[in-house]
């Protein structure tokens, strides 16, 4: 479609005022709520984390399949596993979604040479949370993203994308969404299913998948800082290239060994950062629950210096009384569709207006224009509405009432029943923190779901005290089989080595450990989990399985004679062996290691797998030798008996 010079002037118009507003957006990126005098352009502040990429060909409900990490967030748009018109961007909480969706919008409005928005004519950025009630995404486009440009109309907006030969759109947050899932049939839907726009990129970031979707859908996800992205981001937005600054927020870090897996979790990772540089005392946390309590008083500590003595104990008070609060922000969670924001006037009224404005002062409140559910085409009204700074923050509140409801609740499930623990973790590890009593009932209630004995392990480290006050649930936890899986959050695996470390730390014996081969890799003799963790060395587990993605856990397949000449070129001439993966030698001899180093090792398995040809024996014998081991009985394969690869004895 052609345009005329008209609309060309207005499509001249219309990207002028885009990169306008994305420019407001993207120059006032906050790390620390209470820190409103400092705002950060994106860019300065932007380090990128782990991004991978799904190698399923269709599209999945759940987080299994392959995974691979790519160089890049640029490669999200390039890479060819990607290149569908639909894709998906998935992130746990505090994962950085937002902030990748804007440095994306810097990258298009400042023509980055290198980057994939460089040739797209118009990129649309919308998030989502703003849009509920509003069906057209044309006038969304221009109630949210093009307000100002009064010469610029809905009808304009519609043939100048029509018009452009590239167009790039970001609906950001679908978790947040007010109308998600909804089947409204709304243009927000339509797009993702393809229904509207079957030419224009479209990419949606969530926590979750929509329920409707094109079975052809890529999915990217990210997966959070590394080592090198903790350095960058502590050079690029706190101290410089200050190496003794750096060092002391590093040392301040690992004198915290609880928090070191947790900070993989950018949000989590960069307040840590500010707040390590900027305190002179630093506590030692025992928990994550230790630290947020920690963090959220530094915030009140931080509005109170500015008062002075003047309104202390106002302050104090709303500080640590702040029930109202709780119970609104359990509310909106504990719904089948959960509300995140509110109406400014009636929040204000039900938790008064001095606690509401300390609250906001403060930024773990914030407040944000969206358009009135009775505004009419031509007549556009405006309302307010208050939400937390992140949604952690509404977890941390809501799990203080939660406390409260488990001690009350005479049916604990029934209660709980549109809580998804999977979706709201941190808001089960907060109030299990919060109060040991209630969060003893919690892990019992998480144990009765489906996959929640793993997801109890969350939980448990979460528990106050001495790490002797747990080790009963570890000690019942390790009895079983421990899984770590594909499908796993990053979180759950970060959680499940360290019940493990507790456990071999504490001499506690683990039956056995099952691995799924697609979720992990080999980094010489170091088993690295897809989410990037290293497996620690378990001088106390029995049993290690891995199985290949076909398996199911307990039956354990293929295994044993390798030096045996009538079996080494035996291969499955069924279509099931087709579908399996092929272990390397080199993988055998790793994972081979890596079992020598956990001491009271009995079993290694592998299940479902196809396997070598052969390997040599003489590679364990020298593996044997530089462990001190004497003796091992005899190690072949044999893909269809049911036997254990090797049984070791010191």
């Amino acid at each position: 479609m052609e345009l005329t010079p008209e609309l060309q002037e207005k499509k001249r118009l219309m990207i002028d005022g885009l990169k306008k507003t994305y420019k407001v957006q993207y120059d006032a990126v906050q790390p620390i709520p209470y820190i409103k005098d400092r705002l950060y352009c994106v860019d300065k502040v932007f380090v990128e984390g782990g991004v991978e990429v799904c190698l399923s060909s269709e599209l999945t409900r759940d987080t299994g399949g392959s995974w691979e990490r790519l160089e890049s967030y640029k490669n999200i748009y390039t890479d060819f596993r990607l290149n569908y018109k639909r894709r998906i961007i998935q992130g746990e909480p505090g994962y950085g979604k937002s902030t990748l969706s804007l440095q994306l919008a810097y990258d298009w409005c400042n023509d980055v040479w290198n980057s994939s928005m460089r040739n797209v004519e118009i990129l649309i950025l919308l998030r989502l949370r703003q849009l509920g009630g509003i069906h057209s995404i044309y006038r969304a486009i221009k109630l949210f993203l093009l307000a100002d440009e009064r010469g610029v109309t809905v009808d304009d907006i519609n043939k100048i994308i029509q018009s452009c030969s590239s167009v790039n759109i970001i609906l950001d947050g679908y978790d947040e969404y007010p109308n998600r899932d909804s089947n409204n049939n709304n243009d927000v839907d339509k797009m993702i299913v393809m229904e509207l726009f079957q030419n224009v990129d479209v990419t949606v970031t969530t926590r979750y998948l929509p329920k409707r979707l094109k079975k052809e859908t890529k999915r990217a996800k990210l997966t959070g800082f590394d080592e090198q992205a903790k350095d960058e981001y502590i050079r690029k937005a706190v101290v410089g290239d200050n190496d003794d600054a750096v060092e002391q927020i590093k040392r301040r870090l690992y004198e915290n060994s609880v928090l070191v897996d947790i900070c993989q979790v950018p949000l989590i990772f960069v307040m840590f950062a500010h707040m390590a540089h900027d305190l002179k005392d630093f506590v030692k946390f025992k928990s994550v629950t230790h630290f947020f309590k920690y963090m959220i008083r530094c915030f009140h500590e931080h509005l109170k210096r500015k008062f002075k003595d003047t309104r202390q104990n106002v302050f104090y008070k709303h500080e640590t009384e702040h029930q109202e609060l709780d119970e609104i922000a359990f509310e909106g969670l504990n719904k089948n569709n959960q509300q995140l924001s509110w109406n400014k006037i009636a929040f204000q009224e039900r938790v008064g207006k001095e606690f509401y404005d300390q609250y906001i002062s403060i930024g773990i409140l914030i407040e944000e224009q969206i358009v009135s559910t009775v505004s009419m085409k031509d007549n556009v009204l405006y309302t307010t509405e208050v939400r937390f700074y992140h949604k952690l923050f509404c977890e941390w509140y809501a799990a203080h009432h939660l406390v409260t409801v488990v001690k009350n609740a005479k049916n604990l499930k029934e209660t709980l029943r549109f809580l998804d623990p999977f979706d709201l973790q941190y808001l089960f590890r907060f109030a299990c923190g919060l109060d040991p009593n209630a969060g003893k009932e919690l892990i019992n209630h998480l144990k009765s779901l489906p996959g929640g004995d793993t997801f109890a392990i969350l939980c448990i480290l979460e528990q106050t005290g001495d790490v002797n006050d747990i080790m009963d649930a570890v000690k019942e936890l390790c009895s079983r089989d421990v899984n770590i899986k594909r499908g796993d959050t990053a979180l759950l695996q970060r959680s499940t080595t360290q019940l493990l470390e507790i456990a071999s730390n504490n001499n506690i014996p683990i039956s056995s450990l099952h691995l799924d081969y697609s979720s992990i890799k080999f980094e010489g003799d170091t088993i690295i989990l897809h989410s990037g963790i290293s497996l620690p060395i378990l001088p106390t587990v029995d049993k290690i399985h891995i199985a290949g993605s076909n398996a199911r856990y307990g039956n354990t397949a293929t295994l044993s004679r390798i030096s045996s000449r009538e079996n080494r070129h035996q291969r499955h001439d069924d279509a099931q062996s087709a579908n399996r993966k092929t272990l390397t030698e080199k993988d055998i001899l790793n994972w081979f290691s890596y079992g020598m180093k956990c001491r009271r090792i009995k079993e290694l398995l592998f299940s479902q797998l196809q396997l070598p040809t052969s390997v040599s024996p003489e590679s364990f014998t020298d593996i044997m030798k530089t462990r001190n081991i004497r003796d091992v009985s005899k190690l072949t394969f044999n893909s269809i008996e049911q036997r254990s690869l090797a049984s070791v004895r010191h």
